[in-house]
């Protein structure tokens, strides 16, 4: 023990010797450094506990089944939607130019043949019960993933970086800018047709 203190005594005395020349404030600085080893612990563990927080959060995403089940289980939903309401209004359009070439002369048979394609109209409107319900998963999937995204934001503290979206989705966006094409308005939104109706009074 008394070497290894003389060892630490003796150490500066010859260090200080053999750099007499050196510069006094670089060796203080070097006597000031230390390494907390407790500090740099404790923050390597926040950062494991932050990363398996961040990758228990990216598996509760679920974004396989986001991408494998959820988006192509809303786009073919509305897709039948499209087909659906384009179907109806094609048979709605057609009874009724067909009502409309009726020239029967006996009031009983022209009754009865509109009251047939009548009939048809009333069918053809019965999509709106299906298209209803396809909306509704639609609606289903894309709460399931807003919420999905939603949590993980908030988890993780995500912000929006500055990286332009793909060029795309910026050529469409462009596009869109351009050409004014935001599609109909929700309802309070945008110009009413009174405000429209008023522009010709």
């Amino acid at each position: 023990m008394a070497s290894a203190a003389i060892r630490k005594t003796q150490g500066p005395a010859r260090s200080g010797a053999k750099h007499q020349h050196a510069d006094p404030g670089e060796s203080q600085d070097q006597g000031e450094f230390q390494v907390d080893i407790k500090l740099i612990a404790h923050e390597l563990t926040k950062v494991a506990d932050y990363i398996s927080k961040l990758k228990s959060e990216i598996g509760a995403l679920r974004a396989n089944e986001i991408y494998r089940t959820r988006l192509p289980g809303a786009h073919d939903e509305l897709g039948n939607v499209v087909h659906a309401t384009a179907s109806a209004t094609n048979s709605i359009m057609e009874a009724a130019e067909e009502i409309l070439g009726y020239d029967d002369d006996d009031l009983e048979t022209y009754r009865n043949r509109v009251q047939t394609r009548v009939l048809d109209i009333f069918e053809a409107c019965s999509f709106q019960d299906i298209t209803g319900q396809r909306i509704s998963k639609v609606v289903e999937h894309l709460a399931a993933v807003e919420k999905r995204l939603s949590r993980f934001a908030s988890a993780v503290n995500a912000r929006d970086s500055d990286v332009p979206a793909d060029q795309e989705e910026q050529a469409r966006q462009t596009r869109k800018e351009v050409f004014m094409l935001h599609g109909p308005n929700s309802d309070g939104d945008g110009v009413s047709q009174n405000d429209i109706d008023a522009l010709f009074d």
